[in-house]
């Protein structure tokens, strides 16, 4: 466990029981403005585990941001043992320009571990990594979907890893997607440093959604109470979320191009053969239905009515029992539609 009575980030150093905010140099404009990297620190009295949540790697999904201001406005939150370190906005630059990639148009999430004398993307990878990442145990990294494409809320992680998949599990989504480590990824640069990591992937790029919103406020306290962050909650107002584990999903793709008339929507089962989409021709020459190649439920689509032959356009998951995958679903919606925003942890 990596904890320390005195934490060093940047030219900071925290002691425990404390907090407070820095801001962590990234570069500068050419303006001659400096950009930095915000970062709040909280570390209870009693040393524990420490956790990062993180968000906006990508600029443009801002999902996470919000997750981690409301979080931290809790009036009531308070840490009983370990340290929590929030980056609510990684990529700052991208943020600037409401763009998923630096100005150097690459991908932070694929330039790890980065370069303290690199690309752009290689230095703000290299300084997020050793400054934060290093110092943690675990992590926690607040991602959306694509520009035009929303994902249902889910947690993706390297499930056979028995300690990584009980905090998953803990999260508290209906769907977790074991997913392979993407060589340059947040992700598989902390595993070789032993530093377990939840991707939450929710909503779309660019817009806030609520029950994502919700969603992951609700999953950061349930890890954080699994680790013995915070105490547990005392009496649940609902049952309790029992996810289901995908190991294969797949993306299904146009036939054709065309105008697309949306028969199915997210968080819904499919069966095999059954009819996902129309695409029509404008003039209305043509109507193409595209038809589920497997069976599953829908946990990222494209938005956007038009589609290109070879698009992507909708997300399958694949489990043993689609159908009860859906009513956990559903009974997360009610769950989260019927809580406010301050979760009812003591």
């Amino acid at each position: 466990m990596k904890t320390a009575d005195i934490l060093s980030i940047g030219e900071h150093n925290i002691g425990l029981g404390k907090r407070v905010k820095l801001e962590l140099p990234v570069a500068s404009l050419y303006s001659d403005t400096n950009l930095y990297m915000p970062v709040e620190v909280i570390r209870a009295r009693r040393p524990g585990p420490t956790l990062f949540i993180s968000a906006a790697i990508h600029g443009d999904e801002l999902n996470g941001i919000e997750i981690i201001r409301r979080l931290l406005l809790q009036k009531s939150f308070k840490l009983s043992k370990g340290t929590l370190i929030a980056v609510p906005v990684v990529n700052v630059y991208g943020l600037l320009n409401q763009s998923r990639y630096l100005p150097d148009r690459r991908d932070l999430n694929r330039s790890f571990p980065g370069s303290a004398k690199g690309s752009l993307a290689g230095r703000l990878a290299h300084m997020f990594l050793n400054e934060i990442v290093h110092k943690c145990d675990y992590g926690i990294d607040l991602h959306t979907g694509a520009i035009h494409r929303s994902n249902y809320p889910q947690v993706r992680a390297n499930l056979v890893d028995e300690e990584t998949q009980m905090l998953a599990r803990a999260f508290g989504v209906p769907v977790l997607l074991n997913s392979d480590l993407r060589d340059g990824s947040l992700r598989q640069i902390a595993a070789e440093e032993g530093t377990k990591i939840l991707l939450y992937e929710a909503g779309q790029a660019l817009r806030f959604d609520e029950l994502s919103i919700r969603a992951g406020i609700k999953g950061i306290m349930n890890v954080m109470a699994e680790l013995g962050m915070v105490p547990k909650r005392k009496k649940a107002k609902t049952e309790k979320i029992e996810p289901f584990v995908a190991y294969s999903s797949s993306w299904v793709r146009a036939h054709t191009s065309g105008m697309v008339r949306d028969m199915k929507k997210l968080g819904e089962r499919v069966k095999k053969g059954e009819i996902l989409a129309e695409i029509c021709s404008p003039n209305g020459s043509f109507v193409e239905p595209l038809l589920a190649p497997r069976s599953g439920v829908i946990i990222g689509k494209q938005n956007i009515p038009l589609v290109q032959e070879g698009e992507a356009m909708y997300h399958v998951a694949n489990f043993e029992a689609p159908g009860e995958v859906v009513e956990h679903i559903e009974q997360m919606n009610d769950a989260l539609q019927n809580e406010g925003e301050i979760l009812d942890f003591e």
